[in-house]
């Protein structure tokens, strides 16, 4: 059993102790080896490990299959809220100086910075209620898939409490392992977090400004564009060509503009050699945006389009912009993972070869859905909704 282990290596659990899951027991003392060749002390080990039992929140959140798709106005609704615009306002006041400083050392800009600060926690009003080793370790424990990236990730995470960055038992984070006032996981804290006070520690768990140059550090190094914006809200002429709207065709703004495409908001686009992507989250029936290089980066702290669109927008009204031009459809709701299967299906059965219904809309499914429009003349924005799903299957 672990108390007989870690009492072979030096390691002693308090008398009388109880484990209540045999086979964390077993992996803890398999693992002991990989974190010994990592270089993890035997104290390290043994004072985190010691009485640690499997994180049932995390257990329960890792096998939970929603099949909800919150719609994207919805999350905007709620990442972009007035609460959390007011707020941003005033900690861009409260911490000036540093986020100037930052802005000068990383060359990224300041609204960026704590849009992200407060998408992630809301500014800090709330990081997570799990122990980051303990969800790691139960993950790596018991996750059915990428078992080598947990355990990966708790090595590092050992490897920092280790290191004096922070306690173990303030080590506070997500059900699955982001931590601090941004939400890094501990292979990113590695490879990002900054000290920007200069006490010896990367501490993005107590230190805000520690937090915030961590933040702007990645999005430097992932490629931010300094003083340029992530996109714009724009409008579509009427004989807009839906083929240039596949998420991929990268076009500069003097070509948008001469496909007819024009600022949301009736002003000029004041760099026109600027590359951009055209993106329609809701498809034809809501607001369409061009989307520049910061975009893709912000995509890289968290790859969803709504959680990126959300931090842009959070961005501009933090620092004075407007809200959003255009309206949702939002009888337009998107698909669940089983609907999106059905209209594959569907789609399949009419000779709209889309391969496996899985679920998972990619490249294929938009192309199929987009001829499906096309022959039923209906716009071909390759959007997958209820409203589509529902057409589709009174065709008989």
């Amino acid at each position: 059993m672990l108390a007989g282990f870690l009492a072979a290596i030096g390691l002693t659990f308090l008398s009388g102790q109880a484990l209540a899951d045999p086979g964390f027991d077993r992996f803890v003392q398999k693992f002991w080896g990989d974190a010994k060749a990592a270089g993890i002390s035997a104290s390290t080990y043994r004072n985190v490990f010691t009485g640690m039992e499997p994180d049932p929140d995390t257990i329960r959140l890792m096998s939970k299959q929603s099949e909800f798709v919150k719609p994207v106005w919805d999350y905007l609704d709620s990442a972009v809220s007035e609460t959390r615009i007011e707020r941003g306002r005033e900690l861009l006041k409260e911490y000036d100086s540093v986020l100037r400083r930052v802005e000068a050392r990383y060359g990224v800009d300041r609204e960026a910075v704590l849009a992200i600060w407060g998408m992630e926690t809301n500014f800090g009003g709330f990081m997570g209620k799990h122990n980051v080793i303990r969800a790691l370790a139960t993950l790596a424990y018991a996750a059915p898939r990428r078992t080598a990236f947990w355990e990966k990730e708790l090595i590092k995470a050992l490897s920092i409490v280790q290191a004096g960055h922070v306690r173990f038992a303030d080590m506070e984070g997500s059900w699955a392992g982001a931590m601090g006032h941004t939400q890094f996981m501990p292979s990113s804290w590695e490879a990002y977090a900054a000290d920007y006070d200069g006490d010896g520690r990367r501490d993005i768990w107590t230190s805000v400004p520690d937090a915030l140059a961590s933040t702007a550090n990645y999005l430097k190094r992932h490629g931010w564009q300094t003083g340029k914006t992530w996109g714009y809200e724009v409008v579509l002429p009427s004989n807009f060509d839906f083929r240039l709207a596949d998420d991929d065709t990268t076009l500069t703004l003097r070509d948008w503009r001469r496909q007819g495409v024009k600022r949301a908001n009736g002003r000029a686009f004041p760099r026109l050699e600027d590359n951009a992507i055209l993106v329609m989250p809701a498809g034809a029936s809501g607001p369409a945006f061009l989307m520049l290089r910061n975009f893709y980066v912000i995509k890289r702290y968290n790859n969803a389009t709504a959680y990126a669109l959300a931090v842009g927008h959070l961005a501009d009204r933090i620092i004075g912009g407007g809200e959003l031009e255009g309206d949702w459809s939002r009888e337009y709701m998107p698909l669940s993972r089983s609907e999106t299967a059905e209209l594959q299906a569907e789609l399949n059965r009419r000779g709209y070869d889309v391969g496996t219904p899985d679920g998972l809309i990619g490249p294929a499914t938009r192309r199929g859905i987009r001829a499906y429009q096309r022959a039923r003349g209906i716009t071909p924005d390759g959007y997958a909704s209820v409203v589509l799903l529902a057409r589709i299957k009174l065709d008989g």
